[in-house]
């Protein structure tokens, strides 16, 4: 089942809007984007990587923000054979909404991704045994796949693994490769609301502040449902 993003309208993850003398004005692509990024969320030093070929390389893809979504590097690639184990914690608790993931349209994008929630000893043993929280096909290309995860079984995560088990090789690829993953969803400081707009970079945030809230709220999000992808 593929599970790319359809609205054109509002996400342009797939194609590379460059312009000969630099005249696109790239905000319509970013904003939209970021207004449910967990970016500034994620607990970048405890992100670890099994079987990456260069160590460092998972955590690297991971600090990608989504304006370098379509560079090529830096990317992960696997080592040993084609499975990679990525474990990835946040900073607070979050209801995760979506999961957003570039391979290539070749044999080493991953073809499977098993996902498994708030657990520390992840290893390959237990990520190949466990049931897992849930499963995904994924499509073999070069576009951003946005992945939706049911939200009712994503509504208190503090960390992730990503198990990508197999890729499009059928055996004789043994290489997998990730250039970007990033994440969408509501972070909860813990005790307080869920802020429901983030972004991953603000000149000042607390300016934004409506009164009386803790919610962040900016652009056109305000009041309602904002756009998104």
């Amino acid at each position: 089942m593929s599970h790319r993003c359809h609205d054109e309208h509002h996400d342009h993850s797939g194609h590379d809007h460059s312009h000969a003398g630099g005249e696109h004005d790239h905000s319509d692509d970013i904003t939209p984007a970021l207004q449910f990024s967990l970016y500034q969320h994620i607990d970048f030093d405890q992100v670890n990587t099994l079987n990456e070929a260069t160590y460092g390389s998972g955590k690297a893809v991971v600090k990608k923000t989504w304006a370098e979504r379509l560079q090529p590097e830096p990317e992960v690639e696997s080592d040993a054979d084609e499975q990679l184990l990525m474990n990835i914690p946040f900073t607070g608790q979050v209801k995760l909404h979506s999961i957003l993931l570039r391979t290539s349209d070749s044999d080493s994008a991953p073809r499977t991704l098993k996902v498994i929630v708030n657990r520390d000893d992840v290893d390959f043993g237990v990520a190949e045994e466990a049931q897992g929280t849930q499963t995904f096909e994924l499509s073999r290309t070069g576009d951003v796949q946005e992945i939706a995860v049911k939200r009712a079984r994503f509504n208190a995560v503090r960390r992730l693994s990503l198990f990508f088990p197999d890729n499009f090789g059928d055996g004789d690829e043994d290489v997998t490769r990730i250039s970007y993953l990033g994440f969408k969803g509501e972070w909860m400081q813990l005790g307080r609301a869920p802020a429901n707009i983030l972004y991953e970079a603000a000149a000042n945030p607390a300016d934004h502040k409506l009164k009386g809230t803790n919610v962040n709220q900016m652009g056109s999000g305000i009041g309602g449902r904002g756009p998104g992808i």
